[in-house]
């Protein structure tokens, strides 16, 4: 299984970085890929790059939240960080809690739009509150090979449609689909594997039966079963074409 969206560096981490990774090796994960925030936690992100070669992978982006004022200055430190960068991300739009700095968050989003064309990279995208914005944006920026992730998709099944006539996206399904969430569940079972990719958010998003407590890579294959179930497949399909799907898109296998 590949983690497509874990922040092994938080800080929740710090304890039992070492022991987190040995369960998520013994659990099947191969790869997980770590999404950048901001420079404040670029040196974190880093040192797990270094400590975990092979498993881990770098993202570089700029997290829609940590956009104020000052974004040019994140812009270009992300910018910098980009070598061997495997995705951009974590980007996207997020006014759930504040619409402040909307036009500089949509402004920060289709830059880094653009260098995903650029250097011929997919995306993470994070939106939250945000869906009209979000597709606005991708038409305004679409290219061809425009590809990657919505991560840990909150909207309708019709709005993942509409992304897609502007990229090729996989839908990022996490902890939330464990929850008694009958809406999520739905989108779920009526939506191809070969559009999905596994994802924890770890150290939120914790799915059932660990809810309320710390999240991890390892949790990744209850939400495997859960896919599952929904389908009514085993989850050894659910494993086998979301890692296909992760594989193709992030490292072009």
């Amino acid at each position: 299984m590949i983690d497509t969206h874990v922040h092994l560096y938080d800080s929740a981490f710090d304890p039992d970085r070492d022991q987190v990774v040995e369960r998520a090796k013994k659990a099947g994960i191969t790869h997980c890929i770590l999404p950048a925030i901001d420079k404040s936690t670029y040196g974190a992100m880093q040192e797990c790059l270094e400590t975990y070669p092979g498993f881990c992978y770098k993202a570089s982006g700029l997290h829609p939240t940590s956009v104020n004022a000052d974004y040019n200055l994140e812009l270009g430190f992300a910018y910098s960080k980009m070598t061997d960068a495997v995705a951009i991300g974590e980007i996207g739009l997020d006014f759930y809690r504040s619409r402040e700095y909307t036009g500089e968050q949509i402004s920060a989003f289709e830059q880094q739009l653009e260098w995903a064309r650029d250097l011929d990279l997919p995306v993470i995208i994070h939106s939250r509150s945000a869906f009209p914005e979000l597709l606005a944006s991708l038409k305004k920026c679409a290219f061809p090979g425009m590809r990657g992730v919505l991560h840990a998709w909150s909207g309708s099944r019709e709005v993942f449609d509409q992304a897609g006539r502007y990229g090729d996206f996989f839908m990022g399904i996490g902890g939330v689909v464990t929850l008694k969430n009958a809406r999520l569940g739905e989108i779920v079972r009526k939506t191809g594997l070969d559009r999905i990719v596994l994802e924890t958010d770890a150290p939120w998003l914790t799915p059932v039966p660990y809810r309320g407590k710390r999240n991890e890579s390892s949790y990744l294959s209850y939400i495997a079963q859960k896919i599952a179930l929904l389908k009514d497949i085993s989850p050894d399909q659910v494993i086998g074409q979301t890692t296909e799907n992760a594989l193709s898109l992030f490292f072009g296998k």
